[in-house]
């Protein structure tokens, strides 16, 4: 892995294995739990789906805000201040990347910190809308975020949701909804397109795409891999089990996020030493 990088700038595509050591389940990884994601589809035609989510999203939420950035989102900021990381492509949507320091991110499915109104668009903070649900639920049953389990994408696992009130947009009235893409959902095609070009731009430079944390089994990660692949660029991928992209790495390292990021800082911080001396 490291004689495929040396030298190299990089551009990085992160997955929720990155988010693991922070708390934060995945859906995939060796011991994942079960997980069936509600999709757009179910959100958008039905007040029951809404229900569910909301209730369920609203416990999640309060573990996903408490929860801090860890090696391997640090080590990914320590290498873009050492001008090695050019841009940084995330799947997640718990803003541990930002969180941590990351200036350069494309925030690829969005992110649970904003939530937009499907009717009139408005864009609002979800730190606001966690209050308002809290007041309009003061006797939710389930009111003890840590009595339940996680789950993925900032999720608790709920079996009733008896009772719990939605709430709607203030401004129209209209249906809230994080400003995440569902299952289901497309991806908007201007971040799209800006992703393709962060990764094409290495092929220029002859750098190298680095694949951390995923296991690339959705097409919306998986088409960078793929782009950069055709184009030549080499493709190192840090996960652990198997990814739908293994026969594409030049190198594939199975094993956690933040170990083996931090290498990589570690070696990048004693080349810059060693080109200042």
């Amino acid at each position: 892995m490291h004689a495929v990088l040396a030298g190299r700038p990089l551009v990085a595509l992160t997955g929720a294995g990155l988010s693991t050591d922070s708390g934060i389940p995945d859906y995939r990884g060796p011991g994942s739990p079960r997980a069936t994601p509600m999709t757009y589809q179910q959100f958008r035609s039905s007040a029951h789906a809404r229900r569910r989510y909301w209730a369920r999203s609203h416990l999640g939420w309060t573990r996903v805000c408490r929860a801090a950035p860890n090696a391997g989102h640090r080590a990914l900021v320590g290498l873009e201040r050492a001008g090695v990381l050019r841009g940084l492509i995330t799947q997640n949507v718990d803003g541990l990347h930002r969180g941590a320091g990351q200036r350069r991110v494309v925030d690829l499915h969005g992110r649970l910190s904003d939530v937009i109104c499907l009717d009139c668009r408005r864009v609002s903070g979800r730190a606001a809308l966690a209050r308002r649900l809290a007041e309009l639920n003061p006797d939710f049953e389930h009111a003890d975020a840590d009595a339940v389990t996680s789950a993925p994408d900032g999720d608790a696992a709920l079996e009733s949701v008896q009772g719990f009130v939605v709430a709607d947009c203030t401004s129209c009235g209209g249906v809230l909804k994080p400003d995440v893409v569902f299952f289901g959902e497309n991806v908007p095609a201007e971040r799209v397109g800006l992703c393709h070009a962060m990764v094409e731009s290495l092929g220029v430079e002859s750098g190298a795409l680095l694949v951390a944390g995923s296991s690339l089994t959705v097409q919306s990660g998986l088409r960078f891999v793929r782009r950069a692949a055709q184009r030549g660029i080499p493709v190192v991928i840090v996960n652990r089990g198997t990814t739908r992209a293994d026969e594409l790495a030049t190198a594939k390292v199975d094993g956690g996020c933040s170990e083996v990021l931090a290498t990589l800082v570690g070696g990048a911080q004693r080349c810059s030493v060693a080109e200042d001396r």
